[in-house]
C-alpha cells in the first residue's frame, strides 16, 4: 500500500487526537523544517509508539529463514513431480531467497530450479543456474546429474563443441568415481550414451538456418530530442502560467502515435502486493505460496523474473541478474536491506521518499533543503522559483519563472527538478501531514539506531556496508544531518500524493501457455518522473503512457495542433466514471478539473458514456434513474421502482458467481464454467443495461472458455460482442479496444479464419502502435501472425 499499514495509521490518529489544541495548531501551521523538529521532540516522550511499530514490523518477514527455505523447496519438489514446472520454478526461487548465501542448501535450490528451467525450454538460464549451483558447493555425489543436464542444454542450443567438452568432463567424472552399479548410476550412464548419439547426429546433420520473415521488425520511430527538456521531443515546449503552473505545449502539429517523451524514473519502488504469512491455530506458520510482484519482477529494473538472483542479506529483494543486484546494493539497498520489514510496514510512499534521498546523495539533498529555508515555502511562488542556487545570475529567459531548470535554462530529469515538485503543504490535512512526519522521523531514528547514518550521509566505505547492524532501541536525539534527511523525505512523501506515477504492466492471467493469452493491467511500482510530472490532467487526454521496465514513454493518442497543451490522465477518465465521481477523486490533487469533458457534462448537461453502466428495469428493461436510494424506471408508463442497495447487492452476487465460473475454468472444468457464465448472463439481463461493462466482461469470459475448448467460431462470436461494448465505453481507437482486438486476432488465427484474421490484425496493429509504438511485444506478435498467414498458398487464402 502507498501509506503505512492501517494499525500505524490508527496509532498516528490517536496520538494526534491526544495532543493539546495548541500543539496541534503549531504542527498544522509548521513548515517542513519545524514539523520535523517538533516531531523529534514529540517522539522522545512517546516511546510506546516506537515499540508498537517494532511489533508491527515483526509480522513482516524479510530475514533469511532456513526453515522457510526447506518448506518452499519441498513444495517445489511436489509441483515438479506433478510436472507443474512453472509453479516449481517460483517455489525454488522463494526457497533460494531464504537460504543463507554460500550454503550447500542454496546450491540445491539452484540445481532444482535448473531442472524446472530445462523442462520449460529456458536452456540459457538453466546453464546460469547450473553454474550458480556449482559455485555454491553443490554436493559432489549429485554432480553427474547436473553435468548431464548442462551437456544437454548446450546440445539444444547448438553449442556442439561446448557440449562435447561437457560430456568429456562427465565421462572423466564417471571414471574417477569407479564402476557404478546402482540403478540411478546405470540410468545416468544410459542417458550419457544417448546424449553422445544425439551429439554425433547433430554434427553429421546440422539444422538449416531459419530465414527471418521480412517486415517483422516494424517501422522505426522518428525522434528528435528537445534542446531544453530532457527526454522530450523537439515538438514540445515548456510553459508556465499562474493557473496551470508548469506544463508542456505542442510547438508544432503532432500526429497520433508520435513519441513525445521518453524518461527513466528518477526513483521507483516495486509495489509489494499482498503476501503475508498465514498463521495456523497451533502457532506454527505455513509460508505463502502465492506469486506477487516481489516474485515476478526485478526489484531494481522491474524486468520480469525467470530465475531470480536473491539478495545476500534479506529474503525480500530479488533481481534479474547479479549486475542488477550489485547496482541496487551500491545505490540504495545496502541501506535498505536490514530495514525491509520497517519499509514494508511504513508503505511505498515512505520507501520512495527514502530511496529518493539515497539516490540524490546527501550533499545535493542538504544543498536544496538549505536553500528552501531561505525562502521556505515561498519556494512555491513563481518569483522565487527561478532563484535556485545552481542558476547563474544571467540565466536564460527559458529558466526565468520556471522552477527546476538549471543554469542553462534546461529542465532535466534530476533531483533538482524533483525537489521543485509542489508538496502542497497548506492543502494537505493536518492529520495526513502528522502521519507522514511521524513515519519519516521514526524511519530516520531507526537508521541512526541501526548504525546506518554514515551510509545515508555517504561517509563510509563500501566494505563497511556489507553487514549493517540491526537494533530495536533508538537514541533519544536525532542528529542534525538526519533531521535534514527527514525534512527532505517529508517533502517527498507530500509530493507523492500529487506526483506519484504508478508504473503498470500487462500481466498474463493463468499459466500463459494457451493459444489465446488473456492479460490485465497491474500496478507494478510507484515512481517519480520529474519531466512526466509536467503534464497536467485531463479526463479526455490527448496522450497515452506506456512503460518498459523503469522507463515511461508518452505518445500522442490523437492529433495535437500546435499551441495546444499536452495532457495526461491521472486516473479518473470520462469513459470510466461520471463527472461527479471524477471530480471527487481529483480532490486528492488539490484542483478542480475544468477539462473539456468535465465542462461539457457540468454545463451542457451531456450525459457521460458511463451512464450505460446502469441498472435497467426488471419489468420493461428501460433504464433506471435517480440519484437517491430509490431508483425509478425511466419509462413513465411502467413507473417501477427499486432499491439502489438491493440492485447493488445483486450486482455483487453476480460478480461472485462470475469469479466462481473462472475458478472452474482454471481447474479444467470448462463445461461447468460455460453453464455458470450463461446463467450469469441470463440473470444480468434482468437488471443490467445491455451496454453495461459487466455484460461485455461475461462475453469476454465466454470467449476465453470456448477458446480453451478449441471452439474458435464460438469464441470469436462472443468476443465480437465484448468488443462492441468496449468500443461503446472507451471508443474505437482506445487501448482497451486494441487489447480486445488483439485477442480476437489470436482466436481467428487459431481458427484459421484467414481473411478476417488479417483484417483484425491490421486494425489491432493500427490502434496498439499508437499507444505502445511499433516495437511493442503485441505488435511483434501481430506481425508474426500476419507473416504466417500471408505465406499460406493462394488457393487457401481465396477460400477463406
Amino acid at each position: 500500500m502507498a501509506l503505512p499499514v492501517a494499525e500505524w495509521q490508527g496509532r498516528s490518529s490517536r496520538l494526534w487526537a491526544a495532543l493539546s489544541p495548541a500543539l496541534r495548531e503549531r504542527l498544522a501551521a509548521a513548515s517542513l523544517h519545524d514539523a520535523v523538529r517538533l516531531g523529534c521532540d514529540l517522539l522522545r516522550t512517546e516511546e510506546e509508539e516506537e515499540a508498537a511499530l517494532v511489533q508491527l514490523c515483526r509480522r513482516v518477514r524479510t530475514d533469511k529463514e532456513p526453515a522457510a527455505a526447506s518448506w518452499y523447496r519441498e513444495q517445489g519438489n511436489r509441483e515438479f513431480g506433478r510436472c507443474q514446472y512453472q509453479a516449481a520454478l517460483r517455489l525454488y526461487s522463494k526457497a533460494a531467497s531464504h537460504e543463507l548465501p554460500g550454503s550447500p542448501e542454496v546450491s540445491m535450490c539452484f540445481a532444482n530450479r535448473s531442472a524446472a528451467l530445462f523442462h520449460l525450454g529456458h536452456f540459457e538460464v538453466c546453464l546460469e543456474d547450473i553454474a550458480r549451483a556449482e559455485s555454491h558447493g553443490y554436493p559432489d555425489r549429485l554432480l553427474p546429474k547436473v553435468l548431464l543436464r548442462k551437456a544437454e542444454c548446450l546440445l539444444r542450443l547448438g553449442r556442439l563443441q561446448d557440449a562435447q567438452d561437457a560430456l568429456r568432463v562427465l565421462e572423466s567424472k564417471f571414471a574417477m568415481d569407479g564402476l557404478m552399479t546402482s540403478p540411478a548410476h546405470q540410468t545416468l550412464l544410459k542417458k550419457l550414451s544417448q546424449l553422445k548419439v544425439k551429439l554425433h547426429e547433430k554434427r553429421m546433420c546440422p539444422e538449416p538456418a531459419q530465414e527471418a520473415h521480412g517486415g517483422i521488425q516494424g517501422r522505426s520511430e522518428i525522434w528528435e530530442e528537445n534542446d531544453s527538456i530532457s527526454g522530450a521531443s523537439s515538438s514540445l515546449s515548456l510553459s508556465f502560467d499562474a493557473e496551470r503552473g508548469r506544463h508542456l505545449v505542442a510547438s508544432q502539429d503532432i500526429m497520433p502515435g508520435q513519441s513525445l517523451l521518453k524518461e527513466e524514473a528518477f526513483v521507483c519502488v516495486l509495489y509489494p502486493g499482498e503476501s503475508l504469512p498465514l498463521p495456523l491455530q497451533d502457532g506454527e506458520t505455513v509460508w505463502d505460496t502465492r506469486a506477487t510482484n516481489a516474485d515476478l519482477y526485478c526489484h531494481h529494473c522491474l524486468s520480469q523474473l525467470l530465475a531470480s538472483v536473491p539478495c545476500q542479506g534479506c529474503s525480500y529483494a530479488r533481481y534479474c541478474s547479479q549486475a542488477c543486484a550489485d547496482v541496487a546494493w551500491q545505490q540504495y539497498h545496502r541501506t535498505e536491506c536490514s530495514l525491509g520489514a520497517l519499509l514494508l510496514t511504513l508503505g511505498v510512499f515512505c520507501h520512495v521518499a527514502l530511496r529518493t534521498v539515497l539516490l540524490a546523495g546527501f550533499a545535493e539533498v542538504s544543498r536544496l533543503v538549505g536553500w528552501s529555508h531561505s525562502g521556505d515555502e515561498d519556494l512555491q511562488s513563481p518569483e522565487t522559483r527561478c532563484k535556485c542556487p545552481s542558476e547563474a545570475p544571467d540565466a536564460g529567459a527559458a529558466a526565468r519563472g520556471i522552477s527546476g531548470c538549471d543554469s542553462r535554462g534546461q529542465y532535466q530529469s534530476s533531483y533538482q527538478a524533483l525537489f521543485h515538485l509542489l508538496p502542497h503543504i497548506e492543502q494537505h490535512s493536518p492529520e495526513h501531514k502528522f502521519l507522514c512526519m511521524l513515519s519519516v522521523v521514526v524511519l530516520c531514528k531507526q537508521l541512526q539506531a541501526a548504525g546506518l547514518e554514515a551510509a545515508v550521509l555517504n561517509q563510509e566505505s563500501p566494505q563497511q556496508w556489507s553487514k549493517p547492524k540491526t537494533c530495536e532501541e533508538t537514541s533519544d536525539k536525532l542528529s542534525p544531518e538526519l533531521k535534514t534527511v527527514a525534512e527532505a523525505m517529508l517533502r517527498h512523501m507530500l509530493q507523492l500524493q500529487c506526483n506519484a506515477q504508478a508504473i503498470t504492466v500487462m500481466q498474463e492471467l493463468g499459466p500463459g501457455d494457451g493459444a489465446v493469452v488473456n492479460k490485465k493491467p497491474v500496478r507494478l511500482a510507484t515512481a517519480f518522473f520529474p519531466v512526466l510530472s509536467l503534464l497536467n490532467h485531463s479526463c479526455c487526454p490527448n496522450t497515452s503512457v506506456s512503460f518498459s521496465g523503469t522507463a515511461a514513454t508518452v505518445r500522442a493518442s490523437q492529433p495535437i495542433p500546435s499551441g495546444q497543451e499536452v495532457l495526461h490522465c491521472y486516473g479518473p477518465h470520462q469513459s470510466r466514471m461520471r463527472v461527479t465521481e471524477r471530480q471527487q477523486l481529483l480532490t486528492q490533487y488539490f484542483f478542480e478539473c475544468r477539462c473539456r469533458a468535465c465542462i461539457e457534462e457540468l454545463e451542457s448537461g451531456v450525459k457521460s458514456v458511463v451512464s450505460r453502466n446502469s441498472f435497467c428495469c426488471p419489468k420493461c428493461r428501460a433504464q433506471m434513474q435517480g440519484e437517491e436510494d430509490t431508483l425509478c424506471c425511466s419509462n413513465e408508463a411502467c413507473a417501477t421502482s427499486a432499491s439502489r442497495e438491493n440492485l447493488s447487492c445483486r450486482l455483487q452476487d453476480l460478480q461472485q458467481q462470475i469469479k466462481k465460473a473462472l475458478d472452474l475454468l482454471r481447474n479444467g472444468k470448462a463445461d461447468q464454467a460455460i453453464k455458470m457464465l450463461l446463467k450469469c448472463q441470463m440473470d444480468a439481463g434482468n437488471f443490467l443495461s445491455p451496454e453495461h461493462l459487466l455484460m461485455g466482461e461475461m462475453e469476454d469470459h465466454l470467449a476465453q472458455v470456448y477458446a480453451t475448448l478449441g471452439k474458435w467460431q464460438e469464441a470469436a462470436r462472443h468476443l465480437k460482442k465484448s468488443i462492441e461494448i468496449v468500443e461503446m465505453h472507451h471508443g474505437p481507437s482506445s487501448v482497451e479496444t486494441g487489447h480486445e482486438l488483439f485477442k480476437l486476432a489470436q482466436i481467428l488465427f487459431n481458427g484459421f479464419a484467414v481473411s478476417e484474421a488479417l483484417s483484425t490484425i491490421q486494425r489491432a496493429e493500427e490502434i496498439l502502435s499508437v499507444h505502445f509504438g511499433p516495437h511493442s511485444a503485441q505488435i511483434q506478435e501481430l506481425q508474426e501472425m500476419k507473416a504466417c498467414l500471408s505465406e499460406l498458398p493462394r488457393n487457401i487464402l481465396q477460400r477463406t
